[in-house]
């Protein structure tokens, strides 16, 4: 379908202009007389071209987007022109050409979730969930806020998580190319010494970093190859259904970074659901989007079998107690906020308690990582240096000698 780039005027005299995705330029006039603009100009504009995320929609933009969004509906602006604004002022090609085309489905007759749906790179199930609950509710607005809210403190959580592993993956890099300069620079420099000597039997840890030494640098290629070879290979267990459930359960059970990763999930399961029941989203629906949200396996399946037992007519409470996922603190405040009826209060509650645990946790696993990778780094390279100097301390006891 072409593409035509229009501009009009209002009964007020305001100027608009936009992109339609339209048959013909007479479906064009039509469709922007209906919402009681006059075009003054339609031209055939050059087709955007089909832009993944990556050149449009990062987490930031969309926060920003719905944000902006919220208050242009509070203020009282028609769906059509919040769209037509926010698509002009949109710095990105890849945003500007998602923002028109929800407004085209929308000037088309669509809902607003209907054409978001449209976009599922973009606006995941949650956010259409959300927005449909809002237009059916008449709230759009306190929904985008919420929505905003949310993201912005979900993507705090990933920022903690990640932030405590840049440390750790920097001091393993280290350790990478110390290991890499020793075997292929240093070590062949100790060798032809040791030859020079004599060429005695040498110590054991010796014998062993030299013939280390002289299998990478005949067939570093071959290192190379089985690190590239691993790194992939993970990916693949951690993507592959069979055995993605294997190591989800494998790194919930870690010993230090297991519980970091439990109260995360537990931060974000509360928070995607707390804000989905005080949308309005009813309760199956709300844990079918959390479940698959989760972002581990063994968490969504634990959901899951909570929304089935629910759909039989169970409480909420029990099921997630069967799980044995989430701690007993947070199902017996859940089964509080549902007797009470305020079990959407009583998920933010835990969400924001479990926020502030998170950050505990990052602090004292970072503390503890420190003097932990600290001597995993000196213990490889001290072991290279004993390594090298034990002959020599050997032949200065034979010399003394």
């Amino acid at each position: 379908m072409p593409t035509f780039q229009w501009v009009g005027t209002t009964p007020a005299g305001d100027k608009r202009k936009g992109l339609m995705d339209a048959p013909d330029e007479e479906t064009v006039i039509q469709r922007l007389r209906q919402q009681k603009i006059q075009p003054s100009k339609i031209n055939k504009a050059i087709k955007l071209p089909e832009l993944n995320l990556g050149g449009g929609f990062d987490t930031k933009s969309l926060v920003v987007f719905t944000r902006q969004f919220a208050s242009m509906i509070d203020a009282g602006l028609p769906l059509v022109q919040c769209l037509d604004i926010l698509g002009s002022q949109a710095d990105k090609r890849g945003v500007q050409k998602t923002i028109f085309d929800v407004k085209a489905d929308v000037e088309s007759g669509s809902t607003l979730a209907d054409a978001l749906k449209k976009h599922p790179k973009v606006f995941d199930d949650l956010y259409v969930n959300l927005v449909a609950a809002g237009e059916i509710g008449g709230i759009l607005d306190t929904i985008l806020n919420r929505l905003a809210a949310y993201m912005e403190k979900n993507q705090k959580l990933a920022r903690q998580v990640k932030g405590a592993m840049i440390y750790p993956a920097g001091v393993l890099c280290i350790a990478i190319g110390a290991v890499v300069v020793l075997l292929g620079w240093v070590m062949p420099v100790f060798e032809k010494m040791f030859k020079d000597f004599g060429g005695k039997a040498l110590p054991g840890p010796t014998q062993l970093v030299i013939n280390m030494s002289n299998g990478f640098r005949d067939s570093w290629y071959i290192y190379l190859g089985g690190i590239v070879g691993f790194i992939y290979a993970i990916k693949l267990f951690k993507k592959h259904p069979k055995t993605k459930k294997a190591w989800d359960i494998f790194v919930l059970k870690t010993p230090v970074f297991g519980p970091l990763l439990r109260k995360v999930a537990v931060a974000k399961f509360t928070r995607t659901l707390g804000t989905m029941v005080s949308s309005g989203v009813p309760i199956l629906d709300a844990l079918e989007i959390t479940a698959k949200t989760a972002g581990n396996k063994v968490i969504e399946d634990g959901v899951m079998y909570t929304r089935e037992k629910i759909a039989e007519g169970k409480n909420i409470a029990d099921p997630l107690m069967e799980t044995r996922i989430f701690p007993a603190m947070v199902v017996q405040m859940i089964a509080v906020g549902e007797s009470t009826g305020a079990m959407d209060a009583m998920l933010n509650k835990i969400a924001d308690f479990y926020d502030d645990e998170v950050d505990a946790a990052v602090g004292a696993f970072t503390s503890l990582l420190e003097p932990l990778m600290m001597v995993f780094l000196g213990g490889i390279v001290g072991f290279f240096l004993i390594a090298m100097y034990l002959p020599i301390f050997d032949m200065a006891g034979a010399v003394g000698g």
